[in-house]
């Protein structure tokens, strides 16, 4: 009896630490993760906040000056230029995205033969950056070497398509390249969704004679809901967050008729030297993301526990 309690004695110890060991060690992994998450995301976020409220210029300065870069932002031209392109490149870019993305689904969801062939020409802009992107559709869309020198090239002599050269139109070349990028990774959300819908609620349909479109259109689509909202907030992120797309494509021109905040906080805070200026932008393009996805993700949480 003693040899065993004193057995039993020194297991304790193992085992005390055995379980510390499994309490603790989830810590001790994720612990240098969220640290340098803390740091280097929420730790310059403040730190560019801070930076939006001082007069900061080729080098950071930490005397806080009040709203100065703020009105001046909202009193540049540039800033509107940018803030109304990210308006109709954002509206654009996500109805396109969705209405395509859905309707390839669709043809998709048919089982047609052809399906793991097409399935893969859709997803492959998605291997592509942004930076190939843009490069590619500069050259497609360039008037001297392009789409417009190929038709004329076929006898279309008058044919013109120069959007990417003029100011009023070039914000839609960007468009085009952005759609045309993402499309495809709607088109998978979608085709997910599609296949995850239950086979019997559409087999009772047709039993009831409602035809492919009904079905759709009042059964499938609606219940799709929670993939238009995945796809709405990934969509809307990439939109507002849009920088080296627009680099590759146009760099923001003609002049800057294609610029989006995230260009003009590049120009201002790298190119231009004026750090609080570029700060207070990034600070508004933070702020709207948050305006945009908070709301949304209450809604559908809210939705969700009811």
């Amino acid at each position: 009896m003693t040899t065993a309690a004193n057995a039993s004695s020194l297991d304790r110890p193992h085992k005390r630490f055995a379980d510390y060991l499994e309490t603790a060690l989830p810590k001790i992994v994720l612990g240098p993760t969220l640290l340098i998450a803390l740091i280097f995301i929420y730790g310059f976020i403040i730190w560019t906040g801070w930076l939006s409220f001082t007069e900061s210029r080729l080098l950071p300065r930490y005397e806080l000056t009040g709203f100065v870069q703020y009105i001046s932002l909202f009193e540049n031209e540039r800033w509107w230029v940018a803030l109304r392109n990210l308006g109709i490149f954002g509206g654009l870019f996500i109805v396109v995205c969705l209405v395509v993305g859905l309707l390839l689904a669709i043809l998709l969801d048919q089982r047609i033969r052809a399906e793991g062939f097409l399935r893969a020409i859709y997803l492959y802009p998605m291997a592509l950056s942004f930076i190939v992107t843009g490069t590619a559709w500069r050259w497609i869309l360039n008037p001297g070497l392009g789409l417009q020198n190929l038709v004329r090239q076929m006898g279309f002599e008058n044919f013109t398509f120069d959007w990417i050269v003029t100011p009023g139109m070039s914000i839609y070349t960007v468009v085009i390249a952005g759609a045309w990028q993402s499309t495809g990774f709607v088109m998978a959300l979608f085709l997910a969704g599609l296949r995850g819908v239950d086979d019997a609620i559409i087999k009772a349909a047709q039993v009831d004679g409602a035809s492919p479109t009904r079905i759709y259109t009042s059964i499938i689509i609606p219940s799709l809901r929670p993939v238009f909202f995945s796809a709405l907030i990934i969509l809307s992120h990439i939109a507002i967050k849009s920088f080296d797309l627009v680099m590759a494509l146009t760099g923001g021109g003609p002049g800057f008729s294609s610029d989006l905040p995230a260009t003009f906080m590049y120009t201002f805070a790298f190119n231009r030297n004026q750090i609080g200026l570029g700060a207070a932008s990034a600070i508004i393009m933070l702020m709207t993301v948050v305006a945009i996805i908070v709301p949304l993700m209450y809604s559908e949480t809210r939705r969700t526990h009811r």
